[in-house]
């Protein structure tokens, strides 16, 4: 966000956004005001592009790779808004602090485990590799290998032991939901509200991660939001939507959510029962050349998709590791200055 010339006369078609956390009487500039809703304002739009226009691209790759970009440019967005406000982390409450540093490194940890869900899912790959170099094969035990690598496909994804399945870390997230009282700090309510709506999103899109990768609808943590926050229609919409169709996808028996990789197990089924029937005599060439080039084709997708978004979950941990460094670097220095303003008042006193 680039930095806001002070409006002279702000109007907010929705009314004034720090109504709901302010209490009466409280006077706050227009600029605060205006930083405020530019951020809700952004944040709503992205939501907004988020919501899937069918069904269909909700958990594709593709979408995924639009959520974790969300992420990266809202995080980005609340470092930008801290250096607009002109308060620094040596001005925060030591509550805040705390449960940033706590937030922030579970937001790391929970990066570690998409990436490990990830990698599993890159191993896949290399067994559908090996199943279409024994299907091009001339030797006469081509369908008895490539039979042997699909058996291993299935048994890959069957017995996929996922990490975010059994984590706490969402848990934990969760109940760091809450916007706190703030006393005496414009600054500060403008902050909290801020970090409230970074904290939901952030949640939201976690634990659609995590319910996908591991396999299992528990994992979703759906958030009520007040209407009062202007991103509250978008985000409320978007959850419904990406919620409802992840319980119907389990509810179908399916075993993973993840349409990239449903649509390469679909074509794994195909040509496995199509190579069972050629061990028993039955063989038709033309559809088997073409389950063959599908199984490929989906293959790619996968690995591209599978590619990408590990590129954009790397990319969300280095903006959230960056942004810790940087207010524990700010922390240091406002130490440092203290401490030397500490020895040159002890020297004047001697």
């Amino acid at each position: 966000m680039s930095r806001p010339q002070e409006p002279h006369w702000p109007f907010f078609p929705f009314g004034n956004p720090f109504r709901a956390i302010s209490p009466k009487g409280s006077k706050l500039s227009s600029r605060l005001v205006f930083l405020l809703a530019t951020f809700e304002d952004s944040l709503a739009e992205r939501l907004k592009k988020l919501t899937p226009k069918s069904e269909n691209d909700i958990l594709s790759f593709s979408w995924m790779e639009l959520a974790m970009n969300l992420l990266c440019e809202t995080h980005n967005d609340v470092k930008t808004l801290i250096e607009e406000l002109g308060f620094p982390a040596s001005d925060w409450d030591e509550k805040w602090l705390d449960e940033y540093l706590n937030v922030s490194v579970k937001l790391l940890d929970i990066c570690n485990d998409f990436s490990s869900e990830l990698s599993q899912l890159n191993q896949g790959h290399l067994i559908i590799r090996c199943a279409l170099h024994n299907l091009e094969s001339t030797s006469s035990d081509q369908f008895v290998h490539a039979h042997s690598s699909l058996d291993a496909w299935n048994q890959h994804i069957s017995s996929r032991t996922s990490r975010v399945e059994s984590s706490t870390i969402l848990d934990c997230l969760e109940e760091s939901l809450d916007l706190p009282k703030v006393k005496n700090s414009s600054k500060g309510k403008v902050l909290m509200h801020v970090l409230y709506g970074v904290k939901v999103v952030t949640l939201f899109i976690c634990s659609t991660f995590a319910s996908a990768l591991s396999g299992s609808s528990k994992r979703l943590l759906p958030t009520n939001v007040s209407d009062t926050f202007r991103w509250a229609h978008a985000f409320t919409e978007l959850q419904k939507n990406v919620n409802m169709e992840i319980k119907k996808i389990y509810s179908s028996g399916r075993c993973t959510a993840l349409r990239d990789v449903d649509a390469v197990d679909e074509s794994v089924k195909k040509l496995h029962s199509m190579i069972q029937g050629n061990m028993d005599g039955c063989m038709k060439v033309e559809e088997f050349q073409k389950l063959i080039v599908d199984l490929r084709r989906e293959a790619e997708k996968l690995t591209q998709g599978v590619d990408h978004l590990t590129k954009q979950v790397d990319g969300f941990f280095h903006i959230v590791l960056s942004g810790r460094d940087a207010l524990l670097s700010n922390l240091r220095a406002s130490e440092t200055v203290f401490d030397q303003g500490m020895e040159g008042w002890s020297t004047r006193q001697l």
